[in-house]
């Protein structure tokens, strides 16, 4: 089997090409091929005995997309995206990146299967982002799309290509709406979401973080393990079970930064709660706020995908993954 990840060189691009060498994927042809894609060239995984290419690509320029899919790969992850902030601060380059770039490629995989038949499966990370404005406080599977940000806008509008695309039979596909991927490895990146991660991550490790909303703000949460975990069972899924709607809200944990800083209080204690600073944001309370804070997301639950029962599950998993167990 051969896999493109286009967006490998992120912190899930990364993980999730771990978990594929690291444990094969169930139900799943042996791994032969990996192709990893981004913009700035990716790590070839160690370990890996099969055939890997490292390409540095942007899927916004000429012929990209024609060259990443050379090897006519069996599945296409595309994770490749600005982030919310981002996208939002620079209006063309959200537009560019997140849905010029995704049509490129949705485009080049159309003209393939005009001319040769190949039809590959086609795993599209979206983002929760696609809801927005006055909506209850646990969406259901049936909400309508609301975006509120260009982020959103952005990604809403993937969703539809994806759904069109896969019903005109140019590839079978799945979008999946990640939920905020907490708690981040690394330095922040420009997501409006990143204090989410860094009030955790900075004060396990003895450094100061800056928390720019209130206590009470509440969002939808799942850790890197859970993500890689949607990620790896896309492959295998029975897209058939998807019906005529293919994008699916993922599972997550629907918590407040008090229940953050909580349980952080019961895994690292006091200390560590202390070096959380308040330094109120108006820009980046007023992202946060038109986000979702929870949902119900029962047809992702019924075709098998899980996430972490706790807040406190996350930082364990932070603490293993990424301190070797141990906590400044």
């Amino acid at each position: 089997m051969h896999i493109l990840v286009i967006g490998a060189a992120g912190m899930i691009g990364r993980k999730f090409t771990e978990s594929l060498i690291n444990t094969p994927l169930d139900g799943a042809a042996a791994l032969s091929r990996l192709t990893l894609a981004d913009v700035i060239a990716p790590t070839s995984p160690a370990g890996f005995t099969g055939s890997c290419e490292t390409m540095t690509c942007d899927l916004t320029q000429h012929s990209a997309a024609e060259r990443l899919l050379s090897g006519r790969p069996d599945i296409i992850y595309h994770l490749a995206a600005i982030v919310s902030g981002e996208a939002e601060a620079d209006f063309d380059k959200g537009y560019s990146v997140n849905l010029d770039g995704t049509r490129t490629l949705f485009e080049a995989i159309r003209h393939i299967n005009s001319r040769e038949g190949w039809k590959p499966r086609v795993v599209f990370a979206s983002s929760n982002a696609v809801f927005g404005g006055d909506f209850p406080d646990i969406i259901p599977d049936d909400y309508i799309l609301t975006p509120q940000t260009s982020y959103g806008t952005q990604k809403a509008i993937c969703e539809l290509l994806l759904a069109d695309y896969r019903r005109r039979g140019f590839f079978d596909g799945i979008g999946l709406r990640l939920p905020t991927i907490c708690v981040r490895p690394g330095k922040p990146n420009r997501a409006a979401s990143g204090f989410f991660s860094g009030i955790i991550r900075e004060p396990l490790v003895g450094q100061e973080a800056i928390l720019p909303v209130p206590d009470t703000i509440r969002h939808w949460m799942t850790s890197p393990r859970s993500a890689v975990q949607f990620l790896r069972h896309a492959a295998t899924l029975d897209l058939s079970l998807l019906g005529e709607r293919p994008n699916l809200s993922m599972p997550a944990l629907s918590i407040t930064v008090g229940d953050q800083i909580a349980a952080l209080r019961r895994i690292a204690g006091d200390k560590a709660v202390a070096l959380i600073k308040r330094a109120p944001d108006e820009a980046v309370a007023r992202i946060v706020a038109g986000w979702a804070r929870g949902f119900d997301p029962q047809r992702a639950l019924a075709l098998g995908f899980t996430t972490e029962q706790s807040f406190d599950e996350i930082i364990e998993a932070h603490i293993e993954d990424e301190l070797g167990g141990h906590i400044a």
